[in-house]
């Protein structure tokens, strides 16, 4: 055990008691209870806009509270920025890492490190790294760049980075949203080990399964107050869901046995360059038909984006072709590509699914505007465009006080059900949806799987970029797997595996590869 790495005044039991936090109308947290025990793995549930992260940005310092105490051993403390906690050794990995992606994971983990001597630190840092990574199994490459890891050795190197700090209780923000299944096993290893020697674990998630399977306990908000709590042993799944949503959630969406119609995007040696000027999409030919939904999984970096953005005209392609109902559309630009039928759920819904400062109706017609019952003479027709905005919110479930607000006003599930709302009512012949349940609770994420697949039987064509297995596994068709810019290969309904997809995931193909094709169906 490397006790010299702890803080001194080792974290035995922490507690937050009656914590308030109030953004102007919003309560975000009101008298909130919460405690954990060294060795402890909490798990920590809730809707999205239920609390979560804005009670773990107050214990991280992020946040003051407007009411409440945080105790640690029984002491009050307050903390006025992260740096006081980390001080007393709370840290923090956050959803979307906070690393610096043009520095080494050794000069990451030194920045901020002031314990580090004058002459030769980073001598002293990978000594002390070297130690850390063997104890507990976190093996990461100290010279390389951080641009050049995946998205499972960046996290390796966020942990480590927390720990070296001396981090008792370590807060770990929906850690494996982005990883392939090996990586997830050798995640749950290390928290386990590191448990087993007397670290806290606040563990936000909202795969269920993983939070049963990984923590001793959990608390579940609900609305920014706390709703129930359990030891793991003594719940299901179902009996969370319920907690958190307040009512039953069918966890499994029926397959439906639709024949494939023509095919509407065909996609054929296709190569494009990523912004580091590296290829991003090497070779890749695959087919999406009519009613039906093609698949890619792969770890985050592996050239899926890229491939999202050369199918919907938002990145240049260097060679190979991509056709849409027969029509070429490799120089077509987004907007040309929307008029002909393509929809688009963009992986970054904020920054490129909507205009956040626009309220929500102007926002509900986005790539729409030009249609003739929107505007009028160069004008937008005010009434018309209400009235759709109403529809989609209603007919979505969108929560919403007037659409009359800004969209980032609105809760990421509230957000994305929004565009996925605009995105259906264009009718379109071919839905591109990447990660469209990212980040949402479990409820969101039913409801939006749901209105996928209702497209797919009126017979749309969709493409699903997502991580979540699961979900791969729930809707698709036929699952292509990427790896570093190549599709490692293409695996059936019939022929789903939950170990040979993750093995194509981290790059290494299957050998007896059943239903393995290479993408096409050569269907017309």
């Amino acid at each position: 055990m490397l006790s010299h790495f702890h803080n001194p005044k080792k974290i035995q039991k922490l507690e937050m008691r009656g914590i308030t936090k109030i953004f102007g109308d919003t309560v975000a947290n009101k008298d909130i209870n919460l405690s954990i025990r060294a060795g402890e793995i909490l798990g920590l549930l809730g809707e999205n806009g239920a609390g979560k992260t804005t009670l773990m940005n107050i214990l991280y310092g992020l946040y003051r509270p407007d009411k409440g105490t945080i105790l640690i051993n029984d002491s009050p403390f307050s903390f006025r920025s992260p740096a006081d906690a980390i001080s007393r050794g709370i840290g923090m990995v956050h959803q979307h890492f906070k690393l610096i992606q043009k520095h080494t994971v050794l000069e990451n983990i030194a920045l901020g490190y002031k314990e580090a001597p004058f002459f030769f630190p980073n001598r002293h840092v990978r000594r002390r790294l070297q130690l850390l990574e063997q104890t507990y199994a976190l093996e990461v490459k100290p010279d390389s760049y951080v641009w050049q890891l995946s998205a499972g050795e960046q996290q390796r190197v966020e942990i480590l980075k927390v720990l070296f700090m001396g981090a008792d209780l370590l807060i770990l923000d929906e850690p494996t949203s982005v990883l392939a299944p090996v990586e997830v096993e050798a995640l749950f290893t290390t928290l386990k080990r590191l448990s087993a020697e007397g670290h806290s674990i606040i563990f936000i998630s909202h795969k269920l399964d993983e939070v049963l399977a990984m923590c001793h306990r959990v608390v579940v908000l609900r609305q920014g107050k706390v709703v129930g709590g359990a030891h793991t042993k003594d719940i299901g799944k179902q009996a969370l869901a319920i907690m958190m949503v307040g009512k039953e959630i069918p966890f499994q969406l029926t397959p439906d046995e639709i024949s494939p119609g023509p095919v509407v995007l065909r996609v054929q040696k296709l190569h494009v360059t990523g912004d580091r000027g590296q290829a991003s999409v090497d070779g890749v030919s695959f087919e999406v038909c009519a009613g039906a939904v093609f698949g890619i999984a792969g770890v985050s970096g592996n050239g899926q984006q890229e491939l999202v953005e050369a199918v919907t005209g938002l990145r240049r392609i260097e060679k190979g072709s991509i056709t849409l109902s027969g029509q070429e559309i490799r120089q077509a630009s987004p907007r040309t590509i929307n008029s002909l039928g393509v929809s688009h759920i963009p992986e970054e819904r904020i920054k490129y699914g909507t205009a956040p400062g626009l309220p929500l109706y102007e926002n509900s017609i986005l790539k729409q505007h030009k249609k003739g019952w929107f505007s009028k003479r160069f004008f937008m027709h005010l009434p018309s465009v209400k009235e759709h905005a109403k529809r989609i919110v209603e007919g979505f479930r969108v929560r919403v006080k007037s659409i009359d607000l800004p969209i980032k006003t609105l809760s990421g599930g509230n957000i994305q059900k929004l565009i996925l709302g605009r995105e259906i009512t264009a009718e379109p012949s071919l839905l591109v949806a990447s990660h469209p349940t990212y980040g949402l609770d479990v409820e969101s994420a039913h409801y939006i799987r749901r209105k996928i697949q209702e497209l797919k039987k009126k017979g749309v064509g969709i493409l699903l970029v997502s991580e979540d297995l699961e979900e791969l596994f729930q809707l698709s068709d036929r699952i292509g797997v990427m790896f570093r810019g190549r599709l490692m290969g293409v695996v059936s309904r019939n022929d789903f595996d939950l170990h040979q997809i993750g093995m194509m995931m981290t790059g290494t193909k299957t050998t007896t590869r059943p239903g393995v094709e290479d993408g096409l169906v050569h269907k017309d």
